[in-house]
């Protein structure tokens, strides 16, 4: 019995000790005492600012989709890049998500900000409803038609067709784009047609929509640059070696900018990530 007992407390103290090993491996930093998890952010983790953006506005985005069979994925990610995942200045002070302009016909409310000129004028929003759906008929134009012929869910062809119909003069806007709608997994928020008829009746409705605005809109609309500049935006990928006061260096602007335009909480950043520099 006595044997036993020595046996019980020495398997028990193992158990003890081991135990304890495991914990301060676990939990214990070797050198800054800090748990590996707070140091070693997951590949493609995403800002947190983002997701509240994307809690915010899916809904709006989707009924969107479903009216006009612009992908739900495709709206948020133009939203997120062009509001700064809703920081920028007119995203909160004019609930314009998207730096639609006055076009010269705009008869509601207006602010002016330095754009292509000192004093341009963009339009203010009651709501940022308001502002996705102007975005919606923003698109619905000659320019932009033949997108409308493709899928709800094909978000890589509405990517590449917006660059193609001259959304955005930066090369690499559609593989932003992309990136964005896999980070965030955005396509889960896409929904294809349910049957061929389905999709032939929503072309026909927004193809009716297009022609009724180029019948009826006075020339000043019709001009899409007068009512949004094409996105020139300077983006940069990240290398191994990089650092995010490095890359603030190197691009000549300051870490806070370049964390508000990618909704950054943190310095954290990983190779290939797509940073968007200016706009």
């Amino acid at each position: 019995m006595k044997n036993k007992g020595l046996f019980f407390a020495f398997f028990l103290a193992i158990l003890v000790l081991g135990s304890c090993a495991s914990r301060r491996t676990v939990l214990q930093h070797p050198e800054h005492g800090k748990s590996r998890t707070e140091h070693t952010p997951a590949r493609g983790a995403v800002p947190r600012s983002g997701q509240m953006y994307i809690a915010q506005y899916k809904d709006i985005a989707i009924a969107e989709m479903n009216q006009y069979g612009i992908p739900a994925s495709i709206k948020l990610a133009q939203a997120l890049l062009e509001s700064g995942n809703g920081t920028s200045y007119l995203a909160r002070e004019a609930n314009n998500h998207f730096g639609i302009k006055c076009g010269g016909v705009w008869e509601g409310k207006s602010v002016t900000r330095p754009d292509d000129h000192v004093r341009d004028c963009f339009r203010v929003y009651n709501d940022p409803e308001q502002s996705f759906r102007d975005h919606s008929q923003f698109l619905l134009r000659k320019r932009y038609e033949k997108l409308f012929t493709l899928d709800k869910n094909d978000y890589k062809s509405w990517a590449k067709g917006l660059k193609a119909a001259g959304y955005a003069t930066n090369p690499r806007y559609p593989e932003l784009l992309i990136d964005l709608i896999e980070r965030y997994q955005l396509y889960q928020y896409d929904r294809p047609e349910m049957s061929y008829a389905g999709k032939e009746q929503r072309e026909e409705k927004v193809e009716e929509i297009i022609q009724e605005k180029e019948s009826t809109e006075p020339p000043a609309k019709k001009d899409t640059e007068e009512l949004k500049s094409a996105v020139a935006m300077v983006i940069y990928e990240v290398k191994a070696t990089d650092t995010l006061f490095g890359i603030s260096q190197q691009q000549q602007v300051s870490v806070d900018q370049i964390k508000q335009l990618n909704g950054l909480a943190s310095d954290e950043i990983f190779v290939g990530q797509l940073l968007v520099i200016s706009k």
